[in-house]
C-alpha cells in the first residue's frame, strides 16, 4: 500500500515539474543545490549506487533506495530510471514520511 502511495506522490512531482531524472540531470541538480531529495532504484548497478550515495553525501542530500528502475521510469512517465531527485521541499518531506511509515 505504501509503495502505491510513493507511486503517487512521485507522479504528482513529475506533473509538477519537481523531478529531475536520469544521471546526468540529478548529478546537475544536486550540484547545483537544487536537490532536496535523492532516490536510487534498488536494481540499480552497484557502480550507480556508489557514485550517487557519494554525491548525496557530499552535498547533504538526504538519500533513499526505493521502486525498481521500471517502477521508478514509469512513475515520472520514461522508460526507466536508475537516479532521480525531488527538487521541491514540500514533496522532500512528504516522501521521507512515507518512507518512515513504510518502515
Amino acid at each position: 500500500m505504501s509503495e502505491q502511495r510513493i507511486v503517487n506522490l512521485l507522479s504528482m512531482a513529475q506533473r509538477a515539474g519537481r523531478v529531475a531524472s536520469g544521471a546526468f540531470a540529478v548529478e546537475e541538480a544536486v550540484k547545483k543545490g537544487k536537490a532536496d531529495f535523492l532516490m536510487i532504484a534498488a536494481d540499480a548497478q552497484q557502480e550507480t549506487k556508489r557514485k550517487f550515495e557519494e554525491l548525496a553525501d557530499r552535498y547533504d542530500v538526504p538519500v533513499a533506495h526505493l521502486l525498481t528502475r521500471d517502477a521508478l521510469g514509469a512513475c515520472l512517465g520514461k522508460e526507466y530510471r536508475a537516479v532521480a531527485a525531488l527538487l521541491d521541499a514540500g514533496f522532500a518531506k512528504r516522501l521521507q514520511e512515507l518512507l518512515k511509515e513504510q518502515g
